[in-house]
């Protein structure tokens, strides 16, 4: 009777022994938000930092479109990465790859036609300040809020891309912004431009009451139509939304993408 309770005992042993060994070996593959729970699909293991990076990549490839905000489970993931260097060096490469489209591209004519194009939020200007005190997209868009916050013009630069503005600039090629932001935003965001190292733009096309309402492709398509209507060669544009490339004219030469998972525009 004794033998087979500790023959019980040391069975018991052994399986718990085991179950602690197989939690370690899975936690030695996880770097960020070590879930307990991992799950299935099409027999392969998927955890939820996997899930959560899975999603963020469709949103970058333009595969996940209209989301209003990021799912719950990955707020974390997504703010981690977004305030990360990882993400430094995604829109540093993005930047490089600009810069080296610049170098080689453009046969400037020297006639003030030549022209580039910016996006403002999470282009030029972070808003990442404004969502890490809204959950990192896990908050439905509050755009009274958000323009409160515009108003206080305390929007950080971009150091990547100021260092590009500045020698898109230098060579002569008129920049243009095109900005989602409304009208009424105008003096705070050139304000904020200037403050944090931005100057000397040939144009900020802002939404007015005309268009306050029009797809954000659609609007800044058509804000492109007229600067080519206007006789300007567009060689490149560079924005963290799909939206700012969609529609016709696609007009520029080339397009460059900066991440940015924390909300959809389009």
């Amino acid at each position: 009777m004794q033998m087979g309770i500790k023959n019980a005992l040391i069975m018991f042993l052994l399986a718990l022994i085991s179950v602690c060994n197989g939690s370690r070996n899975a936690d030695r593959h996880w770097n960020i938000l070590s879930p307990r729970k991992k799950n299935v699909v099409h027999g392969t293991s998927i955890s939820l930092k996997n899930y959560c990076e899975s999603w963020r990549i469709n949103v970058e490839l333009n595969n996940i479109r209209g989301f209003e905000v990021v799912p719950q489970e990955c707020t974390a993931y997504i703010g981690k990465y977004m305030t990360s260097t990882q993400y430094k060096a995604d829109s540093q490469r993005a930047i490089d790859e600009s810069h080296l489209h610049l170098s080689s591209c453009c046969t400037l004519k020297g006639d003030g036609k030549d022209a580039w194009i910016f996006d403002v939020d999470d282009t030029l200007l972070s808003t990442i300040p404004y969502f890490k005190k809204h959950g990192y997209g896990g908050e439905k868009l509050n755009f009274t809020t958000l323009e409160a916050w515009m108003r206080e013009t305390k929007a950080p630069a971009l150091e990547h891309t100021l260092k590009l503005f500045h020698e898109i600039r230098e060579k002569g090629i008129k920049i243009f912004l095109i900005s989602t932001r409304r009208d009424c935003l105008r003096d705070a965001t050139v304000d904020n431009l200037i403050k944090e190292g931005y100057h000397g733009w040939s144009g900020l096309v802002l939404r007015g009451l005309g268009n306050e309402y029009q797809r954000v492709k659609n609007y800044k398509a058509e804000a492109r139509r007229k600067l080519v209507e206007e006789g300007y060669r567009i060689w490149g544009i560079v924005g963290d939304q799909w939206s700012s490339f969609d529609g016709s004219p696609a007009a520029a030469e080339r397009t460059f993408k900066l991440p940015n998972s924390l909300y959809y525009v389009s």
